[in-house]
């Protein structure tokens, strides 16, 4: 079973290897070595998430979006007074 690797350094885990690990969108998954050299992958506990850049700017932007769609609301009804 082989997998490419993109340009930008992106891999997809191909469904064998995702059923057998019971991964969903969302999962986050360790990599590890052994002591043979072999790679090693294992799906991480459920504490382990990372909070990167995408995260907080996904964050922000759903925010964002919150406030905007309350002011827009909010200048709806002040428009029906």
């Amino acid at each position: 079973m082989a997998a490419q690797l993109t340009a930008r350094g992106r891999l997809t885990v191909p469904r064998m290897v995702r059923e057998v690990l019971q991964l969903s969108p969302g999962d986050c998954v360790e990599f590890g070595v052994n002591s043979n050299g072999e790679i090693v992958v294992r799906k991480a506990p459920a504490q382990i998430r990372r909070a990167g850049p995408r995260t907080r700017l996904a964050q922000r932007r759903a925010t964002t979006l919150r406030r905007r769609r309350a002011a827009e609301l909010d200048a709806l009804l002040r428009g029906l007074d």
